[in-house]
This record gives C-alpha cells, structure tokens and sequence, in this order.
C-alpha cells in the first residue's frame, strides 16, 4: 500500500525532475483520499497515471544506471578512505562536509584516493559492458500498484489493468549493473 512518504517523496521528484507540472502534481494530490487508514484513488485513471509516473521515477533517477555509478563510486571513495584510516566508521555519522575535509588532506599524497576522487567526481569516463567490467551493482528497484476506486471496489491498478501485473514483477527485482570505468 502506498504510504504518506512514498507519497511525499514521488511528487516532490515529479517537480525536481520535471517530470510532471505542479498542476498534475496537484491533481494527483486530489484525487487521493484516505479509507480505513490506507491512501485510495478517487478513480482508477488517476491512480494508473500516478503508478506509470513513479514508473518513470524509477526508471530515470531511483534505480538508473547514473545512480548505480554514483553509488559505486561514492562507496569506492569511502571504502578506501576507511581501510587507509583517512576517516573511521564514526566520522561517517559527522556531516559531509566533515568527512570530505578528513579524506581530501590526503589527495595529494596518495594517487589512488585522487583517482578515485576524481572518478566520484566525473560525469562520464564509464560503460556497461557485461565481459569486462569493474563492478556489479545493484540497485534497488521501487514501483507502485496503488488502490483506487473502480467500478463501485476498491482495487489495485493490477486487478483493474492485468498488464500491469507484469509491470510491478519485473519492476520489484533489483536493477543489475556491470560498469566499466574508463579513467
């Protein structure tokens, strides 16, 4: 069942994204109402609508292949920092900010942790190749098969739209990723 976060999170990235106008934000918002404390669509075309613009979301931003590579290389950054004891697990419960100040002394001195700052910090110099790659990553996957009201009954888009019972199937497995990086 959705929940007032997923809610909340979805269309503020509607708007972040430019996904969606702030009109079919608010339309959205609208036709939700709340029975027996679960969100339900006022009518099944608003929840489906909803359901392929989280779709979208998904597929763009949560589980894509930019946010597996950030990830990857955020994590790479972090793990090395770690096992050179440039920050300890603790630090990383400080601020960003913190924790980069920490690190980054040591740019200069150490060819490894610049390659990979400069990797974390690179828009590009990356492939998906399935033979010869440097990382595995996963991503989790997020999709929505909403309530709504359909026909006098409360329903799942699923129940009201079977194609879409395929959608959130392969939509629920974790996106797979073997990156290659080019630096």
């Amino acid at each position: 069942d959705l929940c007032a976060d997923r809610i909340d999170y979805s269309l503020r990235g509607l708007l972040a994204y430019k996904v969606s106008g702030e009109d079919k934000v608010r339309s959205i918002l609208n036709s939700l109402t709340v029975e027996n404390g679960r969100w339900i669509f006022k009518d099944f075309d608003s929840a489906y609508e909803y359901a392929k613009l989280f779709k979208t979301l998904n597929e763009g931003y949560y589980a894509a292949i930019e946010t597996a590579v950030m990830f990857r290389r955020v994590g790479d950054y972090l793990k090395y920092a770690l096992h050179r004891k440039y920050v300890t697990e603790e630090d990383l419960y400080t601020t960003d900010k913190n924790v980069l100040e920490k690190i980054n002394k040591n740019l200069e001195n150490d060819a490894e942790l610049k390659k990979l700052w400069n990797r974390m910090n690179s828009n590009k110099g990356y492939e998906i190749n399935s033979n010869n790659y440097d990382a595995k990553v996963y991503c989790k996957s997020r999709i929505v098969d909403p309530l709504c009201r359909h026909k006098g009954e409360v329903k799942r888009v699923s129940d009201a739209e079977p194609g879409w019972k395929g959608v959130v199937e392969q939509e629920s497995k974790p996106k797979r990723y073997l990156i290659k990086f080019s630096d």
